[in-house]
């Protein structure tokens, strides 16, 4: 009789036996190579999949893999078997991958589940004019290059990243959305991650928003939820402002308000973004500290999430589309005007849909203070000062700022607007 161990290794084995009969193929010019590693059994496996098809190796080449994606064998069937996607494995520990972060969630997209089922989640490039926007869509998403259906169960949402940052900083908010029965789009901004890095654009909400907005219509979404952060917040509010039937609820993360006291304004309305565009680098260090800045309590971000961060971040980089982009993007933010005729906050009053706020209370990019500003513009909307939180409380204190937006967005549904809230977390 065969051991457990034994059964499981063939299990495995016949798991990735089957790989190339499930493709469902890749646009023409694609070549990706990953190197899949189940420490449990002590095997490497190598994935290769081009336009033309996909090939299994039970043993690495001298080819250099694009990804190393490494989990257990346990977690790689349910995986295959479509019990558990590679977000949720990713959200819970059981997974971690190096190098190509897209590459890396792309792999479960490109094949069928058994029995011919769609993936659970799939990444793609949507075009919106001549931009392309890369979306990661997970609950109810079709087969690859397919619009994806509509959700059985709850509303759309849009989850937007902040300024350097990547759908990459929504993993744990995907993943338990669409566990809670939504269909989620995590979207790169234009300038920012896998998505297009226009030279001539002109970087800020405005044109954000219009890009977002863009996504939708290619999705066939009428109306969403949104969640931002940061900036993402920032291009959320524009969008509700300008469109406030577009939106269902927003969840709104340390967004990027106006800023009131703004002492560098003549300087940094003088420093030019395409300075940007010359050559240069920035070590790994400088970006690690800037990631740990971020947050109040470096005791609750995995680290192993801090290195994919850090060498996502500084792969993107090095493009000078995206040092453009972030450089643009920062100035437009900073002189984002607060007050006067069609200002920041003055536009705030009028906002429609029902906004959730939370901020940290150990914040130093966006502090907990901006919240009177907005209070008095929106005094009937919820706000949040979560204790022990810097910028990021989606990656900080995921279970509390997801159950929180989950709350929000099931109440937006059965009720329409809120009833004004303000308390402490």
């Amino acid at each position: 009789m065969d051991s457990p161990h034994a059964a499981l290794v063939a299990e495995v084995r016949q798991a990735f036996r089957t790989l190339p009969d499930r493709y469902l193929g890749a646009e023409d010019g694609f070549d990706a190579t990953w190197h899949v590693r189940l420490g449990d059994i002590g095997h490497t496996w190598e994935v290769r999949c081009t336009a033309h098809g996909a090939r299994v190796r039970p043993s690495v080449t001298s080819r250099r893999p694009d990804v190393t994606i490494g989990t257990d064998a346990t977690t790689w069937l349910r995986l295959r078997n479509g019990e558990l996607s590679g977000i949720e494995a990713f959200s819970q520990r059981r997974l971690y991958a190096r190098g190509n972060l897209d590459l890396a969630v792309m792999f479960e997209g490109l094949f069928r589940l058994p029995c011919g089922r769609d993936p659970l989640l799939s990444l793609r490039d949507v075009r919106v004019g001549p931009l392309k926007l890369s979306t990661l869509t997970m609950g109810a998403s079709g087969p690859q290059g397919r619009r994806p259906r509509p959700p059985a169960h709850g509303n759309d949402v849009l989850l937007l990243h902040g300024l350097g940052g990547t759908k990459a900083s929504f993993f744990d908010t995907a993943a338990a959305l669409s566990r809670g029965g939504h269909r989620v789009h995590a979207i790169d901004l234009p300038g920012f991650g896998s998505s297009s890095k226009p030279a001539l654009a002109a970087y800020g909400a405005p044109f954000a928003a219009r890009a977002v907005l863009g996504v939708m219509d290619a999705l066939g979404i009428e109306q969403a939820h949104i969640v931002g952060n940061s900036m993402g917040g920032r291009v959320a509010l524009e969008i509700a402002l300008e469109h406030p039937s577009r939106v269902g609820g927003l969840g709104l993360l340390c967004p990027a308000v106006a800023f009131v006291k703004r002492d560098l304004h003549p300087l940094v309305r003088l420093l030019r973004p395409e300075f940007a565009l010359l050559p240069h680098s920035i070590s790994r260090s400088m970006i690690e500290g800037q990631f740990w800045s971020l947050f109040a309590d470096r005791d609750q971000v995995d680290p192993s999430l801090a290195d994919i961060v850090c060498d996502e971040f500084r792969r993107v980089y090095a493009t000078a589309g995206a040092r453009l982009a972030f450089a643009a993007s920062a100035r437009a933010l900073y002189l984002d005007r607060p007050f006067g005729r069609n200002g920041f906050y003055e536009r705030l009053a009028g906002l429609e849909p029902p906004a959730l706020f939370l901020w940290g209370d150990q914040d130093r990019v966006i502090p907990a203070g901006f919240r009177h500003h907005v209070a008095r513009a929106l005094p009937a909307a919820e706000q949040i000062v979560l204790a022990d939180c810097g910028h990021v409380p989606q990656v900080e204190r995921p279970d509390r700022t997801n159950a929180l937006l989950m709350r929000h967005f099931a109440r937006v549904d059965a009720l329409g607007r809120p009833r004004a809230l303000s308390s402490a977390a």
